[in-house]
């Protein structure tokens, strides 16, 4: 008989990364629970942790490499499913050409270690400028504002919210996301331990949501106008003498002042719906505090000017003396140092074949996935491999993909389930299930609120038979190397990876605490390596060294921000919507998260249910440009009127989807309304907020 073993790792289901201890016997998970020794969770978890045990046990999740014969699946080797990768992507290539191959990784990608050390070991090799991932779905502003600014693409200052005493929040929700690209465990707490200090915490979003009901002041705005707003606070900044120097080197200040000048409050007003009082107000409050910080998240980043909002939330917090400063932002010096071992990324060196649209970092924005595979002419995408990604629920325009998808001669996901996308595959390779595997969070604690480090151990033993994703992409790898008869270079397992990476870094072999992966064995509940602070100057990356406070290509882009012509008062507009018990689309499949009353209703305010003649709970039509969707309505005056809200991540009720508990509420695809073709065209960022719908009876 077994005995009941306690094991300790953190959750790397979403950002917050809380600390967890699981109980099994054997194969069985008797219990999982937040660690109360976690220094950095404190104990805090989230519904998600629990249902680790939801997909650890899943019947739908895919155990064996499955064929696509028709439309039924057969299981087949591992060997079997190399080759065949091998010999149809290189086939494809000699026909068409590198290009003619496209990659997609989704988001889970960054959340597992295998995956970011090895899949490159293989994808490297098809040699296409056809890669996209979700980061053009939801951050990529993110990624361009920091390599512009301050010389590297994951050089992000993270909001010191232990010690802030003013937060501002705009398109964040973070109750309901745990954080995000603000990695922070038990957020709630820390949230209300702002106010609690004598603090204050401002939530500004068309939707009064769970953070905006514990803040001192909510504010509704026009979706899509976030950059008016951050223009009306910095120029009043600038106007009313309320900024502080800074002893950071810095390059473009004037340039800064002059650009922003034209943009009063009073002007911006018009076009934001927030009072030009509230946002004077409002400058001078962030500008007096001791320690204030703004954060602008997925709201404001999936919009037409997502890259300048993101600018002037860094040119707040910068003219205010808030920037590496204790209680504004600062950045982290995590103990695997990507910014020092990585290059600080590149943009705009080739465009999509298409429409011309700009890569970042290798990458091009995934709006244009769709119709690269769709347009006939050399170059033109004929394959495509996804990566722990669902893209027809994620990115715009949903059912266009559905048809570039059916159209291509080959079709490779590394994914457990048959979910919206991978039902077009001809191959589906399922990796080892989480807690199978070991795992140590190379991404997320570059983004922590404190200098955090742990080695997450696996949890079950990996199956007979199974492989981890790391083995896939080198079973893949060397099949195709074989097949193209060239030389594969030697790899390291993940472990000796994350080894290395902690002997180089700051805590490593030249530091007293001499970090390496057989040192943080030691400590199973993690490892505080202590608050962040001012480190700024030390790590820019740019070409001389110096902030760049107004990049030319920024302020270009502020001419096509002032053409634009004022929003229509009587448009209807959709947002999106996060839950706490729901990640991107592929956490309904469990029955712990989605037990309950739904929540994929189209929230409406009262005033709008009148004045279109509906009713609470009925059924309704929306349509887009690209589509319409029906779904039931749910009155909210949680919702600014003009504004209605839908959850992106539903519609599994597509043909061909072996998703049982998600198919009994499926929902509708927020991204079959989205529109491909509205971009932020400064980045290449998809629109997903601030989309003109019509709403009727069904």
């Amino acid at each position: 008989m077994s005995e009941t073993t306690r094991h300790h790792r953190a959750c790397h289901l979403c950002e917050a990364i809380c600390g967890l201890t699981i109980e099994t016997l054997g194969t069985q998970i008797l219990s999982i629970k937040g660690d109360p020794e976690d220094s950095f969770s404190r104990g805090h978890i989230c519904p998600k942790a629990v249902a680790l045990q939801d997909i650890q046990n899943d019947p739908n999740r895919l155990r064996h490499p499955m064929r696509r014969v028709g439309n039924e699946w057969q299981a087949i080797t591992w060997e079997e499913a190399f080759a065949l990768v091998a010999e149809r992507l290189a086939g494809i290539r000699e026909r068409h050409g590198s290009n003619a191959v496209a990659v997609y990784q989704g988001n889970p990608s960054v959340h597992n270690y295998g995956l970011m050390t090895h899949s490159n070991y293989f994808l490297g090799q098809l040699k296409t400028r056809n890669r996209f991932s979700a980061t053009s779905v939801d951050q990529l502003p993110h990624h361009l504002t920091s390599l512009m600014m301050y010389g590297h693409g994951l050089l992000i200052p993270i909001p010191d919210i232990d010690h802030t005493r003013f937060m501002l929040i705009l398109g964040g929700n973070p109750l309901a996301s745990n954080g995000s690209i603000m990695t922070v465990p038990d957020v709630e707490k820390r949230l209300k331990s702002v106010r609690a200090r004598g603090g204050r915490l401002v939530v500004v979003d068309p939707r009064r949501t769970e953070t905006a009901a514990i803040a001192d002041q909510h504010l509704f705005i026009r979706p899509g106008e976030d950059a008016a707003l951050l223009l009306g606070l910095l120029s009043t900044m600038f106007e009313e003498g309320l900024t502080r120097p800074s002893a950071l080197p810095i390059d473009g200040l004037e340039a800064l002042r002059e650009a922003v000048a034209p943009f009063s409050a009073e002007s911006m007003s018009l076009r934001c719906g927030v009072p030009a009082e509230q946002i004077r107000q409002l400058a001078r409050d962030f500008a007096a505090a001791d320690g204030a910080v703004c954060y602008g998240r997925m709201g404001v980043s999936t919009q037409a000017f997502g890259t300048l909002c993101q600018w002037l939330v860094q040119a707040i917090n910068l003219v205010t003396g808030n920037l590496d400063r204790v209680g504004g932002a600062l950045c982290t010096e995590p103990a695997v140092d990507l910014i020092a071992t990585t290059s600080g990324g590149h943009f705009n060196r080739w465009q999509s074949r298409v429409s011309g649209l700009p890569e970042y970092g290798g990458e091009l924005p995934v709006s244009a996935l769709a119709e690269e595979m769709l347009t006939e002419g050399e170059g033109q995408v004929r394959a495509l491999v996804t990566v722990a990604g669902n893209p027809v629920l994620s990115t715009p325009n949903g059912r266009q993909l559905e048809r570039a998808l059916d159209g291509l001669e080959f079709m490779l996901s590394v994914d457990f389930y048959i979910n919206e996308t991978t039902r077009y595959a001809d191959l589906i390779l399922p990796p080892t299930a989480p807690l199978e595997h070991d795992h140590y969070d190379s991404t997320f604690n570059l983004l922590a609120v404190r200098n955090v480090t742990r080695f997450n151990e696996a949890v079950l033993p990996k199956p007979a038979g199974a492989l981890h994703d790391w083995e896939i992409f080198v079973g893949l790898a060397k099949a195709y190397a074989a097949r193209l008869n060239t030389e594969l270079k030697p790899t390291l397992a993940p472990q000796q990876m994350i080894d290395l990476g902690l002997r180089a870094g700051p805590y490593g072999d030249g530091h007293p605490l001499g970090l390496s992966l057989e040192r943080l064995r030691e400590y199973p509940h993690g490892l505080d390596i202590g608050a962040l602070k001012p480190n700024l100057a030390a790590r820019l990356k740019t070409a001389n060294q110096r902030i760049q406070a107004a990049p030319p290509l920024f302020r270009e882009d502020l001419q096509r921000f002032a053409a634009r012509p004022l929003p229509a008062a009587d448009r209807l507009v959709l947002i999106g919507r996060r839950h706490v018990r729901s990640n991107n689309s592929w956490m309904h499949n469990y029955h712990r998260l989605v037990k309950g009353k739904p929540r994929h209703q189209l929230l409406m305010n009262p005033l709008d249910l009148d004045r279109l003649g509906l009713v609470d709970g009925q059924r309704v039509r929306v349509r887009s440009r690209v589509g319409a969707i029906e779904v039931e309505l749910a009155a909210s005056d949680e919702m600014m009127p003009g504004v209605v809200s839908l959850p992106h991540g539903w519609g599994h009720a597509r043909p061909g989807v072996q998703l049982d508990v998600a198919s009994q509420q499926p929902g509708a695809s927020a991204n079959d309304l989205t529109d491909e073709r509205e971009l932020d065209v400064l980045s290449g960022n998809a629109v997903l907020n601030g989309v003109p719908v019509s709403v009727e009876a069904a």
